[in-house]
């Protein structure tokens, strides 16, 4: 979850480390600190609270001039969000200064082997123990790479680090397992973060960190070796991302800004992959597994979050496009399940991240059982991407705001486009009229961005309520619980999504004129079990707020409010349902005062189970 920057170079490490904690703020803001080599020694300085805080710290230092340093936002896991707890750490002679993502998972154990042998903590959390075992091997006369070394062979659980050494001013070491680093390589400076996005606007050419890997980066030289000491092969990956796709623009917060990019990332999505008149799907990253493919019986879908929803509307299209069954798994149960595996079944994971700690494990776990594994990952390079043996990206850009909204839609996309592509591996190809109307699909989303006002004022309206019922049948199932989870993770409001036919097994004991419900009710073949459900909501004076298609007049009778939405086919709804949702979340959010970039006690890429 937390954030990770360094550098290494010729210019001052201080503005870069802190622009780059502020691109990683999404990933968690509870505290921040920076550790520089200046003037022949390393200073440190820690906030609690937002980079903008620890940027008004420094503001008066001067002396902070170093070329090296490091630096990390955190996202509490071990100890509460205080200074002494905030990142970075280090050992008992002030020589040796880590941060860290990930957990580790034995440093109890550690930490007690460390203060028998006269080692004093001064923090709650497990990455102090880190610099202590370092400094406790380099008592051996070791030297820092073997003492580093020896310190990863006793250390269990997932990390990214990155550390310097005051008896060492010019070198920069990163190491990874399981949690994601990136070298972004310049001239005559280099760069290290958790993400790319703290890259943009510094280098277009990265190196990812494979699990196991260490890096010792110099100004001009970048040394990667394995946990044997043998030197690896690192490719330089060229980042697609530029500054202005990281910036808000004209947008008050992140959040606004990539829910307007819809259009546009529905079609990078498709450019190059849909030609609707040719009734034709080009999916070069399956084509390595295309004969595979072929034989595929059974799909298991893996994710978490959003991510688990878009799965969930995946699950729709590969059983009515495709034909092949499909079940959606949380990745957090499914590494405990046991159960046979036939052959033809493939796992596919979809991550926005691509470096989801669930999700990973999950994928592991069928490649064990050897299932063929797709990724469905917007971030190029990363551990899924990397680990399953095919896959598609979303294209979708970078995504701050820690709530995810184009990441859905792209997900939506670019499952729309692998059912398609399977179901011309099955023999069943009549999808002539479902691609022709995908390619509408941009237009009709900026439709209803056009009219996001109406959406601000039934945010007004309904921002003091306590609690929200979500209700969706078929396609739109998920998007209730999507609509849900945006309304929870933004506005603090309590809201639950349920398939339509289960209100009355339960919560419709809920419903009175303070507990409103947001029903998505388009004109399709489930239409009519909608207006049912919806009488007897308003039978019980249950205040409704409709999502539905433009022109029906039914629906005008039975809801208090109406947000009406373009005509589209039944499998491609979610596409245009939830992007009202997704504003009304943002405006409720905005207008309860609260943060909707960075909601309390999320990250935006959940690296740690």
């Amino acid at each position: 979850m937390c954030g990770i920057v360094g550098y290494i170079g010729k210019e001052k490490s201080l503005p870069i480390l802190i622009s780059g904690l502020k691109a990683l703020e999404y990933r968690g803001y509870d505290s921040a600190g920076i550790a520089i080599f200046s003037n022949d020694k390393i200073e440190i300085k820690k906030s609690v609270g937002q980079v903008k805080i620890l940027e008004k710290v420094l503001k008066d230092d001067i002396d902070l001039v170093g070329h090296l340093g490091i630096g990390h936002t955190r996202w509490a896991t071990h100890g509460i969000p205080n200074e002494k707890n905030a990142h970075p750490h280090n050992d008992c002679a002030k020589r040796i200064f880590v941060v860290h993502n990930g957990i580790i998972e034995n440093y109890k154990e550690i930490k007690e082997y460390l203060q028998n042998h006269g080692h004093n903590f001064l923090s709650d959390t497990d990455t102090e123990v880190v610099p202590h075992l370092i400094e406790d091997f380099l008592k051996d006369k070791k030297d820092f790479h073997t003492a580093l070394l020896d310190t990863l062979k006793m250390i269990k659980g997932a990390y990214a680090f990155a550390i310097i050494d005051s008896k060492n001013s010019d070198t920069l070491y990163a190491v990874k397992l399981s949690s994601p680093l990136v070298i972004g390589v310049g001239k005559h400076e280099n760069f290290l973060a958790s993400d790319p996005s703290a890259l943009v606007g510094k280098t277009k050419n990265v190196i990812y960190l494979k699990d196991g890997e260490i890096a010792e980066i110099t100004k001009d030289n970048i040394n990667i070796t394995n946990l044997e000491k043998q030197k690896t092969h690192s490719e330089i990956v060229r980042l697609e991302w530029d500054l202005e796709q990281a910036q808000k623009g004209n947008y008050p917060h992140f959040m606004l800004k990539e829910i307007f990019e819809g259009p546009e990332i529905v079609l990078s999505a498709l450019r190059g992959r849909l030609k609707g008149k040719e009734n034709f799907v080009k999916l070069g990253g399956l084509e390595q597994v295309a004969e595979k493919l072929k034989e595929t019986k059974r799909l298991i879908i893996l994710a978490c979050g959003t991510s688990y929803y878009a799965g969930l509307v995946g699950e729709y299209l590969f059983e009515e496009i495709a034909k092949i069954p499909t079940e959606v798994h949380f990745a957090s149960e499914f590494r405990y399940r046991e159960e046979p595996f036939e052959k033809g079944t493939v796992a596919i994971a979809i991550s926005q991240s691509g470096e989801t700690a669930d999700t990973l494990a999950a994928i592991r776990k069928a490649k064990e059982h050897e299932l063929l594994t797709l990724g469905i990952v917007n971030t190029v390079g990363s551990t899924i991407a990397r680990e399953t043996d095919a896959g598609v990206y979303n294209h979708a850009g970078p995504e701050v705001g820690v709530a995810s909204t184009k990441a859905f839609i792209s997900q939506l996309i670019i499952l729309t486009l692998v059912a398609v592509y399977l179901s011309k591996s099955n023999g069943h190809s009549k999808n002539h009229a479902l691609l022709q109307e995908l390619e509408k699909i941009p237009k009709k989303i900026k439709t209803i961005l056009d009219r996001s006002s109406e959406l601000e004022k039934l945010a007004e309206k309904y921002k003091n309520c306590d609690n929200f019922l979500f209700l969706g049948r078929r396609y739109n199932y998920p998007v209730a619980l999507e609509g849900a989870l945006k309304l929870k993770e933004i506005s603090y409001i309590h809201a639950e999504g349920y398939g339509a036919g289960e209100m009355k097994h339960g919560p419709i004991a809920m419903i009175s004129e303070n507990f409103p419900t947001a029903a998505i009710v388009p004109q399709n073949s489930v239409s009519e079990k909608m207006f049912s459900n919806l009488e007897e909501i308003k039978a019980r004076k249950g205040p409704i707020f409709a999502i539905a298609t433009e022109g029906d007049k039914r629906i005008v009778s039975l809801a208090n409010d109406i947000f009406f939405i373009p005509k589209t086919i039944e499998p491609l709804e979610p596409l245009l349902t939830v992007v009202p949702l997704q504003l009304f979340a943002y405006y409720v959010g905005t207008k309860r005062g609260f943060d909707v970039d960075k909601p309390r006690n999320l990250a935006k890429s959940v690296t740690v189970e």
